[in-house]
C-alpha cells in the first residue's frame, strides 16, 4: 500500500492499493486497461484525497515531452500529459508563442489542464486548445478530441468527473508573436501598468503574474505551508442577476462579472470574506486553516488531516449560503471524499 500524500500539493491522502508509474503512452494504456478502480495522477494539484485513501489503482502519469510545429499563423504544441504545466508556459514565453502567459505559476501538469479548463487572470485553455489525445477505456482505443468535443466550460469539461477517458496529451495552438494577447483582468493590467485590453511583452506577463500568485500563496514552495493547498478551492459562483441584489443588501456591492444566459459570476474570496471566514481563519488545534495570503485556499498546515480540511470546507460553504443564500462548488476532484 503507498502513501498519495506526497503526491499531492496538499499533502493529504492515505494509502492506494496498488500504484503505477508509467513513463509512455504505451505503459499508461496498458496499467489502465488491466485496473479495474482506477484514480490518474500527475501533479496532485487540483485533488483532494480521503484519509482512507483510494481502493484501487493509482496511475501515476510521469510522460514528458514538447513537441513543436509550425502552423500558418503559428506553433502547435503537443505536450505529453504528465509534462509539468509551469514549464509549457515558460517554454512558449521564451519562444515567442503567445496565449497561455497569464497561465503561468499554475502547479500540475499539462494532461490536467484541458479537465479543469485551467484559467487564470483573464486565459483559459479551452481557448487555445485544439485537440486532447485520450484513451477511451469504453471503447479501449486511443481517439483524438477536437476542441468542440471536449465540452469546455466554466473549469469543467467532458473530461471532469468521468473515467471514460485518460489524457495522454495535449495539443495547443498558440500564435507567433512577442507580446500577450490582450490582457483582461484589471489587477494584472494595473500590475502591467496597462490598459484592460492592451497587450504587454510576453515575458513581463509571465513575471507579473507569478509575482502575483506568489503574494496570494498560490505558487507552491516547500518551505511555505500557506503554499501547500489546491489552489483556489471553490469555484467562483455564476447566479441569477437577482440573488445579487440579496448579497448587496447583506454586504454592499460585489465583484461581479457578466456570465452566459443573462447570469452574473461573483467572487467567491469577496463572499467567503464578507461571511467572517477572514484570511489565517482556522483552529490551530486541527492542522488546516484558510491561507493568510488568499481566502479561497484552504490550507494543510504541516500537521492536517483530509477530514479537517473537508470539516473547514463545509463550515465556509455554510456560513456563505447562510449569509448569500449563494451555494459554493469545489473546485478541486474529491476522491473517496465528499463536502
Amino acid at each position: 500500500m503507498s502513501s498519495l500524500a506526497e503526491l499531492t500539493t496538499l499533502r493529504l491522502g492515505g494509502p492506494a492499493d496498488h500504484l503505477v508509474e508509467v513513463t509512455s503512452d504505451e505503459e499508461a494504456v496498458a496499467a489502465v486497461r488491466s485496473s479495474g478502480k482506477l484514480l490518474v495522477l500527475a501533479g496532485g494539484s487540483n485533488v483532494v484525497i480521503a484519509d482512507e485513501g483510494f481502493p484501487g489503482t493509482v496511475v501515476l502519469l510521469r510522460q514528458h515531452g514538447i513537441t513543436a510545429t509550425a502552423t500558418p499563423t503559428g506553433k502547435r504544441l503537443t505536450v505529453a500529459a504528465g509534462h509539468p504545466w509551469d514549464d509549457v508556459v515558460a517554454t512558449a514565453v521564451a519562444n515567442g508563442w503567445s496565449g497561455i502567459e497569464s497561465l503561468s505559476g499554475i502547479p500540475g501538469s499539462a494532461g490536467a489542464t484541458p479537465i479543469q479548463n485551467v484559467g487564470a487572470y483573464g486565459q483559459e485553455v479551452a481557448e487555445t486548445i485544439a485537440e486532447v489525445r485520450v484513451y477511451d477505456r469504453v471503447r479501449d482505443e486511443i481517439l483524438v478530441m477536437s476542441r468542440d468535443a471536449c465540452g469546455f466550460a466554466y473549469r469543467t469539461s467532458v473530461f471532469k468527473h468521468n473515467e471514460r477517458f485518460v489524457v495522454l496529451s495535449v495539443t495547443f495552438e498558440l500564435a507567433e508573436s512577442p507580446v500577450s494577447t490582450p490582457i483582461r483582468y484589471a489587477e494584472l493590467a494595473r500590475a502591467l501598468g496597462v490598459e484592460q485590453g492592451e497587450a504587454a511583452p510576453l515575458q513581463e506577463v509571465r513575471d507579473a503574474v507569478v509575482k502575483l500568485r506568489a503574494g496570494k500563496g498560490m505558487v507552491l514552495d516547500p518551505a511555505d505551508r500557506d503554499t501547500f493547498s489546491v489552489g483556489s478551492f471553490f469555484t467562483n459562483p455564476v447566479v441569477p442577476a437577482e440573488a445579487v441584489d440579496v448579497v448587496r443588501a447583506a454586504a454592499g456591492e460585489p465583484p461581479a462579472w457578466p456570465a452566459p444566459d443573462g447570469m452574473v459570476k461573483l467572487s467567491a474570496a469577496w463572499l467567503i470574506e464578507r461571511a467572517g471566514f477572514t484570511k489565517g481563519y482556522g483552529d490551530t488545534a486541527s492542522g488546516v486553516g484558510l491561507s493568510g495570503k488568499h481566502t479561497l485556499a484552504l490550507t494543510n498546515r504541516g500537521t492536517g488531516t483530509t477530514a479537517a480540511l473537508l470539516d473547514l470546507a463545509r463550515e465556509i460553504r455554510n456560513g456563505v449560503q447562510a449569509k448569500f443564500g449563494v451555494e459554493l462548488h469545489p473546485e478541486p476532484v474529491l476522491v473517496n471524499c465528499e463536502i
